[in-house]
């Protein structure tokens, strides 16, 4: 782990700026980008001139969103992360076998950060999923299953910093109930959320055996709650996940 006194504070300034775009925030002002990083008004407006002179931000004046050439901050991880080739390949064939969303991720902080996706049809959520969306890991199964992989250390470092936000009236909100919750995924060798995250939707997952346990991944698959049963998504959904991960794991 880097040294804190030799991190570039402007740096990591400048990508919380980044962050502070996604679902439902595409378009910002300068106070909502302050608003929302804790920076001063001033200090958000030269980080923003910033993306836009180097062509990763752009502004009409007022309102400031991120063009397509962010995406090449991620394409030298991509391109170099073969196994996710892989794993793309699985996920799309669990979602045409159930006709449901699959999907692949890891932790990255408190949150869980979408490396593959393979979506349905249908829509099941209100906001949009990609690669490099972010959730919150304590509300999402594949959250849920990558905790539940984590040393007593790495658990309590964790909930130093996690913020255990009620998203749902069934969203577990407390250290205890989330303790007893990755206790029951470590017995049963799987995660399994019903509207936790969001009220109609429902996800089972399961964590990737994988000895690096550096670049764990989870993978699930999602429906919607009124379509597909808890008991459905044991019986059906989770045999064919756990097929899949084994599959990961050998080509891996």
């Amino acid at each position: 782990m880097a040294h804190r006194d030799e991190s570039v504070q402007s740096l990591v300034r400048g990508m919380t700026v980044i962050r502070s775009f996604g679902a439902g925030q595409r378009r910002q002002t300068i106070t909502d980008v302050a608003g929302a990083t804790g920076l001063t008004r001033a200090a958000a407006r030269r980080f923003l001139i910033t993306l836009c002179d180097i062509g990763l931000a752009r502004t009409d004046g007022k309102h400031y969103e991120l063009t397509p050439a962010i995406l090449e901050l991620s394409q030298a991880y991509v391109s170099s992360a073969t196994e996710l080739e892989v794993v793309q390949s699985v996920l799309r064939s669990v979602s045409q076998e159930f006709d449901e969303s699959a999907s692949a991720a890891m932790m990255d902080g408190t949150d869980i950060i979408y490396v593959a996706r393979a979506p349905s049809r249908h829509r099941i959520m209100t906001i949009g999923l990609g690669l490099g969306t972010r959730l919150p890991a304590h509300a999402t199964s594949m959250g849920q299953a990558l905790l539940a992989l984590m040393t007593p250390r790495e658990l309590e470092r964790y909930f130093s910093t996690a913020d255990l936000t009620a998203l749902t009236p069934h969203t577990i909100t407390t250290r205890a109930g989330l303790r007893d919750r990755l206790d029951r995924v470590r017995r049963q060798g799987y995660a399994l959320v019903s509207e936790e995250l969001e009220i109609g939707l429902r996800s089972v997952s399961v964590a990737v055996p994988n000895p690096d346990q550096r670049t764990g991944i989870a993978i699930n698959i999602a429906a919607h709650a009124a379509r597909v049963s808890t008991e459905e998504m044991e019986s059906r959904y989770l045999p064919a996940l756990q097929k899949a991960a084994r599959h990961i794991e050998f080509a891996l």
